[in-house]
């Protein structure tokens, strides 16, 4: 037997044996857990020679069924993430990054609202119904026939964004019909019967079944597609039917459990580490291995939380999944993510007298949008009246809404906007990459966490939240900055470190909102991004400085920005010091973004958008570039903030919302731009 013989004997035992006592003793220290304790001697009494007493049904019932669910959910969302990494060649796919987990749960809300039930088939159908429309849309976002890592996460989550506004929207404004899922979709293995079990068992089973009656073909799809169809292989087809199969053991999954990310990452990671290169054996492994990632993040959730108030065990598996996640890009950097970049400076170049008028007509269309804004209330769209009693004192109680209340919420969109559409145009240039705005680098998540940590300590007052969300946008930058410093700030990895770090701050949010006593539908209007109840003091305290400092210093330094864009070779050729530009440049667009983000919350899109239509109106590189940009920021905020609270009179929809329900249609345009450009 040669050493290489031996070594696979042993990391197999080591695997399938390890892994097995590994999840009996989990399953038994789970099962142990609770808010009354139960002796050893009776669990497996309750087990074994179950009795009609209350310790016997509490663990025949309400535990066991736990835990089970917990093996089936890990096992089946580590299949499903081995799936997707096969199949589209990328070691970063899973049902969480891809954004299907956020397409699935979408339709299950939509569905408990607007339909009778979701329960049962129905709940699966949905679910798998949300998923694939999910997995067509990053797809084509990403490009089909890409394999580029970056490419089809950024993709993932520009679509989780867009699926997360709209959930976030259903919400607020249905809390009633949905108050039983924020839980469930923060990922829970709550049961209290067997119910849960009996559905998604033999869904499961059958989808492992599958899965491995085409483990050989997907052996040869990973020789490459040329030997694969050499060998007589229908590779469109193998793709489909593993999309297919791994979104149905997600919507498995989030049908009963809710979505539950980074499993899918963790497990099939830990297998391939160990050497393991057969399908057949990694798909086993990763049914096994997740299902222990699954049930100990349960464990660890109940052990962080002794008051057993259900942490939820999604936010856990963030907790274990996104430091693993960035491990991961980390060991890989050399090897996967430093490939050949394009510059993001796209965008037709129009003749001069369309460019000229450009900055015109945007200035008027900003007094219009002022002008409608202060005129329009409860009582519908006022102008005349709003210009007699703003110049007449024509009628006080108009003058007071249009000059005290509208006019600097207004403003405050405004200037919020711009900040927001600088910062994006500076990350989109600093990072050479299309989709890159606040969100990519982990400022509007970790803002987030330091709003609502101020929040959750009580004795600090609401006007400090505004700081608490500045200082955790400013930490979390630090943070990608640190990790990103051994590579040389390389774009791409930034963009990828900083997914992560979103991913651990949405975990921490998770868990506050979920442990604390603050109402959901407020919690998650905050987090939605609002301009309600923003004012003169707003403005000066926490947006004109910015505005005034650190915009005139961008424009300053533009033409550094449109020169890290055409790459690092050719800036360096124009003697640029890249590494320290960058980090500088990254730090003044976290810096402004951060001040958008303490005073309207996590507001995203507006640092996507509005440089892209800057670039579409001017061409790539045109000297009204960056002030183009912040109008259009400014105005597309203004018009949001409007509709915000005019659409559904007397309730009003976060401007968030409305920013991400208008930047969705853009984006599904923007696909076909996308997909030219190779980041």
């Amino acid at each position: 037997m040669t050493r290489w013989e031996k070594h696979y004997i042993w990391t197999t035992v080591l695997t399938f044996g390890g892994g097995t006592v590994l999840l009996l003793l989990l399953l038994f220290i789970h099962i142990n857990q609770g808010s009354v304790s139960i002796a050893p001697s009776v669990i497996l009494e309750a087990i074994f020679q179950p009795k009609d007493d209350l310790a016997h049904h509490t663990v025949r019932f309400l535990r066991l069924p736990r835990a089970i669910i917990g093996i089936l959910a890990g096992g089946a969302l580590a299949v499903s993430g081995s799936l997707l990494q096969t199949i589209t060649k990328n070691p970063l796919a899973s049902s969480g990054t891809l954004g299907i987990h956020a397409g699935s749960y979408f339709a299950v809300v939509f569905a408990s609202v607007f339909f009778t039930t979701v329960a049962g088939l129905n709940g699966l159908f949905v679910a798998f119904l949300g998923g694939v429309l999910t997995a067509i849309l990053v797809y084509i976002l990403a490009g089909i026939n890409s394999s580029n890592p970056v490419k089809m996460v950024l993709a993932g989550m520009v679509i989780t964004m867009m699926f997360s506004a709209f959930t976030s929207l259903l919400q607020i404004f249905f809390e009633n019909e949905t108050a039983g899922l924020f839980l469930w979709g923060s990922g829970t293995l709550v049961q209290n019967n067997w119910e849960g079990v009996q559905f998604a068992l033999p869904f499961v089973l059958c989808g492992l079944l599958a899965t491995l009656s085409i483990a050989k073909s997907l052996d040869i799809f990973l020789l490459g597609e040329e030997v694969a169809t050499g060998l007589g292989q229908k590779t469109n087809r193998l793709r489909i039917i593993t999309v297919m199969l791994a979104v149905f053991l997600t919507a498995v999954t989030v049908s009963v459990v809710g979505p539950i990310g980074f499993v899918g990452i963790i497990a099939p990671h830990l297998i391939k580490l160990l050497g393991f290169r057969k399908h057949l054996s990694i798909l086993l492994a990763s049914f096994l291995w997740g299902a222990n990632v699954l049930l100990g993040a349960d464990v660890l959730a109940r052990i962080i939380d002794p008051s057993f108030s259900e942490l939820p065990v999604g936010a856990i598996t963030a907790f274990i999944g996104a430091p693993w996640l960035i491990w991961l890009i980390m060991r890989r950097k050399n090897r996967s993510y430093s490939g050949k970049e394009t510059g993001v400076l796209v965008g037709a170049v129009n003749n001069k007298r369309f460019q000229q008028m450009v900055i015109p007509v945007l200035l008027f269309l900003c007094m219009i949008t002022v002008l409608v804004g202060i005129s329009t209330g409860n009582e519908g769209f006022q102008v005349v009246q709003t210009i007699k009693s703003i110049f007449s004192n024509h009628d006080p109680f108009i003058r007071n809404m249009a000059i005290d209340f509208r006019l600097p919420r207004l403003l405050v969109a405004f200037v919020s906007g711009i900040l927001l559409a600088i910062s994006g145009y500076i990350f989109q240039g600093v990072l050479r990459n299309p989709l890159a705005d606040p969100s990519v680098i982990g400022i509007t998540s970790g803002a987030g966490v330091g709003a609502l940590l101020f929040i959750y300590f009580g004795s600090i007052t609401a006007t400090w939240v505004p700081v608490g969300a500045f200082i955790g946008a400013i930490i979390a930058f630090l943070i990608v900055m640190m990790l990103a410093y051994r590579s040389e700030f390389q774009p791409t990895l930034l963009a990828l470190l900083g997914i992560g770090i979103s991913a651990f701050g949405s975990a921490i949010i998770q868990i506050i909102v979920v442990n604390s006593e603050m109402a959901v539908a407020s919690s998650l209007t905050w987090l939605a991004g609002t301009t309600y109840a923003k004012g003169w003091s707003e403005l000066g305290y926490y947006l004109l400085g910015p505005l005034i400092v650190f915009i005139p210093i961008v424009y300053l330094v533009s033409d550094r920005i449109h020169t890290l864009a055409l790459g690092d070779d050719t800036a360096k050729g124009l003697g640029l010091n890249v590494v320290k530009t960058r980090f500088l440049l990254a730090l003044l667009a976290t810096i402004i973004a951060a001040s958008s983000v303490a005073t309207v919350g996590t507001i995203g899109f507006v640092g996507l958008i509005a440089p892209h239509m800057a670039r579409i109106l001017l061409g790539p590189a045109h000297k009204n570039l960056f002030i183009t940009t912040a109008l259009l920021g400014g105005i597309f905020l203004m018009i949001a903030d409007v509709l915000s609270r005019t659409l559904l009179v007397p309730k009003e929809i976060p401007t968030g919302i409305i920013i991400a329900i208008i930047g969705a249609p853009y984006f599904l345009w923007l696909m076909h731009r996308s997909n030219k450009i190779k980041i």
